[in-house]
This record gives structure tokens, sequence and C-alpha cells, in this order.
């Protein structure tokens, strides 16, 4: 570092702060020290960074997916990614967590003990379980995403309003049999449930209790079963709103075989906003998937570089898709 400081001229301090992605010198002449670096074929030492700052620059991510999709779940896959591409630009490395230790069983507290990370994003995972309760009201700084614990901070989607939202425009245009199929009860589901039935009591729909139904998220299966139950109501709603927009694939050919077109004889929305949904032309709830994941290691790389900074809530905004899965129906007198 002080041969780089003496080839371009600044001061070591200015070098340290180019190879460590701080803001407060110019862009050029951060350029100017990379380039030098790379002549100079100048390799941070990790072992010894860690020795001097007291951090490692490795954060411990845990993801559980109870659907067993991993990866392959299109909405936490882009979450990831962007936390991934977040803490890279900000010098940081990340690291799965698990329940072992060199094959033994652990804890995910003690787990990322001993890979001695600076902190620790929960992007999905059974808040219940005693062992998530341990790692977020540790010392350990720790971002959880769609989930508040007062501990921490978290960064939430705006799954209330989405819902809202969702049945706002079902309403306008024309629907007042609205069914909710809904995911597992989570915190996510009770906010989810809550913009359903605060929107009901805004635009003065009763909904037939046998229109909100209980599914599962990512589960084509049960949801096709669920969705035959609704349409086989002597009651009928018009339109289902799905859990996610993955869920809603399982209820296209039950809709089919009963002889259903959508949106003709009943429209349909999703949830999440993935790709799939855009290309199939799905009506639903885009959640920024981006956002949600940049600001979820923003607010960790906070924590960790400031550990007394404020604990707070940030609420990433949604929007809604209009796709061509809800048609326009006339408005019955007294529905």
């Amino acid at each position: 570092m002080k041969e780089i400081a003496q080839s371009c001229g600044v001061s070591v301090a200015t070098v340290s702060k180019a190879l460590n992605g701080k803001e407060d010198i110019s862009k050029a002449t951060r350029d100017r020290i990379l380039r030098k670096a790379e002549e100079m074929g100048y390799m941070l030492n990790a072992s010894a960074r860690a020795l001097k700052t007291n951090r490692t620059y490795s954060i411990g991510v845990l993801f559980i997916d109870s659907t067993s999709a991993g990866l392959a779940h299109e909405y936490f896959s882009e979450i990831l990614e962007s936390f991934k591409n977040t803490a890279e630009e900000s010098g940081y490395d990340i690291t799965f967590i698990s329940r072992t230790i060199s094959g033994r069983p652990s804890t995910f507290l003690k787990h990322c003990e001993y890979r001695n990370f600076d902190g620790v994003a929960v992007i999905s995972a059974d808040f219940a379980d005693p062992q998530i309760q341990e790692l977020i009201t540790s010392d350990l700084p720790v971002v959880t995403v769609d989930y508040i614990s007062g501990c921490c901070p978290a960064v939430v989607s705006d799954n209330a309003r989405g819902l809202q939202e969702l049945v706002h425009y079902a309403y306008d245009k024309g629907h007042r049999r609205i069914a909710f199929m809904h995911g597992e009860l989570t915190d996510v589901t009770k906010e989810r449930m809550m913009g359903f039935y605060r929107a009901c009591r805004e635009l003065g729909i009763e909904p037939d209790p046998a229109w909100v139904t209980e599914s599962l998220y990512h589960d084509m299966e049960l949801c096709a079963e669920r969705t035959a139950e609704l349409i086989a109501l002597d009651n009928r709603p018009t339109c289902i709103i799905f859990p996610d927009d993955y869920s809603y694939l399982g209820s296209m050919k039950v809709l089919q075989d009963a002889g259903l077109r959508v949106p003709e004889d009943i429209s349909a929305m999703g949830y999440d906003g993935i790709r799939l949904a855009r290309v199939i032309g799905l009506t639903t709830y885009r959640q920024d998937t981006e956002t949600l994941g940049r600001a979820a290691c923003r607010r960790l790389i906070e924590k960790i570089e400031n550990p007394e900074a404020m604990t707070e809530q940030t609420v990433v905004m949604g929007r809604l898709i209009e796709g061509n899965t809800v048609s326009t129906i006339k408005v019955v007198t007294g529905e």
C-alpha cells in the first residue's frame, strides 16, 4: 500500500479508502489508485486485514426454504443475488449457515461464532425455531427479511398494502365475490390477511368465510385442491387471489378441466411478480426483490460498522402489475 501511495502521489490512508470502497475520495483518484494496484499485483490479505480491523469481512446468510425449492425459488433467489452483489461491492464475502460444524450437530449461533462472521442475514427461516430466536437475540449483528423482532434491523415488504391493492383492483373491475387463498400462517401471511380484510371493510365487502382458505406457498398441488374446492361452492367467487404466482400454475388445469376460462369465466391474481408470471400475463403484485436484498445488506453492514446504530425497520414498496387474467364484469345491484 505504501508503494501504491508513493507511485500515485497520495497518502496511504487515501489508498486504503480506495481499496476498501470508501466514498469520501473522488472517483478519479479512486480509479487511478485501483489501476495502479492492479498493475502492481496488489492483493488484499484477508488475515492481515482481520487482525488490523478486528473484522473478517464475512457475512453469514441463513436461508431455510420450507418449500424445498431452494435457490430455484425465484423470489428468494433474487433477494439473495441482490444481497450478494451489495455485499461484494462493500468488500464483504457471504457464506451460508448450517446447524453443523465439521459434520457434527451444532446450532446456528455456534456455527456463526465458529466461522467468526461479522454479522448475519436471516433471509428465510422458521422464526418460531428456538435456534433462530437465539441467533437474532445474540450480540451478533443480525438483519431479518420479512420478520420484525424488535431487537435487530428488519427489511420487510409492504405485504398488507399489496393485498389491499389487489382487492381494490378486483373491486374496480366489478368483482365483489373475491376469494383469498393464503399461505401457511406466518408473519407475512398475517400481514396479507390484514390487508385483505382491511380492503374489504374499506369497500363494504363481506367476504364469505369459505372464500378465505389456507394453502401453502409455492405448492401447486395443494393450490389445485383448494381451487377445486372454491369453484365447487354454490356461491362461487368470481376472482381468486392466489398465495403466489407459482402456486397459481397448479390451478390452471383444474380450471380448464372444469370448463372455466381465465378471465372470461373466472379471474385470477397472484403475488410476487416473478418472471414466469409476466410471461403468462398474470395480474400480480410485484415485490421489489432487488431493493429488499440491497437494503438488507446495507442495514446489516451499518450495524456491523456502527454497533450503536438504531435498530430500525425498512419497508420496501412493491407495485401491482396488470396482466390479462382479471376481467371486467357488470356489478349486480345488491351483490
